[in-house]
């Protein structure tokens, strides 16, 4: 599941008129640089939660046929349902355990290095943290996430979870993070760190290092 449903404040104007995911950067929107990733990783099933401008994500990746890849969308209305809702919304379109990914982040992280099972209820991709968040979300010890270590990494927006982590969840608008930090307590959560490329693109700045990076990269810079 790709989380393409926010309004993207901080992107402001840019995302007065495009919605978040659909921002360019080295001529390719973001959430289609996702897709072509979790399709090489030999993903074909995907759902993507619409809110905010959600008919122009709709109109731009289609049925996924060109990705190679199956696209199912889950509606939600134009003030989202946050993360935890989204999902939850999501949950008759996904499997068991199914991966998510943030729908504004860029990373070389390879999906395909993902565990094939779970032995809680979710599992979090961590990687060091930014600039912008230098304290960190969670520690990781042994391969479970804690809240306890003083060594402390940033969620990455990639994760998977078993449809179990929502069972106490009623239909509505809700955040992830307290469901996260509650498994977590349990130990019901497993980890790993990306020490890869990793960037949440949250604001213009960030954007531009992105759009710069790939500029590079061309370039053989």
């Amino acid at each position: 599941m790709i989380l393409a449903a926010g309004r993207g404040e901080r992107l402001r104007p840019l995302t007065d008129k495009t919605p978040k995911p659909l921002l360019e950067a080295g001529g390719k929107p973001l959430i289609v640089r996702t897709i072509e990733r979790l399709a090489q990783a030999g993903f074909t099933r995907l759902v993507v939660n619409l809110g905010y401008r959600g008919r122009q994500i709709e109109a731009a990746l289609g049925n996924g046929s060109r990705f190679g890849v199956t696209i199912s969308y889950s509606r939600e209305p134009e003030t989202a349902l946050e993360t935890g809702g989204g999902i939850h919304q999501a949950l008759p379109l996904l499997g068991d355990p199914f991966l998510v990914v943030n729908g504004d982040i860029a990373t070389d992280f390879p999906f395909s290095a993902l565990p094939s099972s779970l032995q809680g209820t979710a599992h979090l991709v961590l990687v060091p943290n930014p600039d912008h968040h230098p304290e960190g979300d969670f520690g990781l010890v042994d391969g479970i996430v804690t809240e306890e270590n003083e060594e402390r990494w940033t969620y990455s927006g990639i994760g998977l979870y078993r449809h179990e982590f929502f069972r106490a969840c009623r239909p509505g608008r809700f955040p992830l993070a307290p469901l996260l930090r509650r498994a977590i307590a349990a130990r019901q959560v497993s980890g790993q760190l990306h020490t890869g490329f990793w960037s949440d693109i949250g604001t213009i700045a960030r954007l531009a290092q992105w759009q710069q990076r790939l500029q590079a990269r061309e370039t053989g810079g």
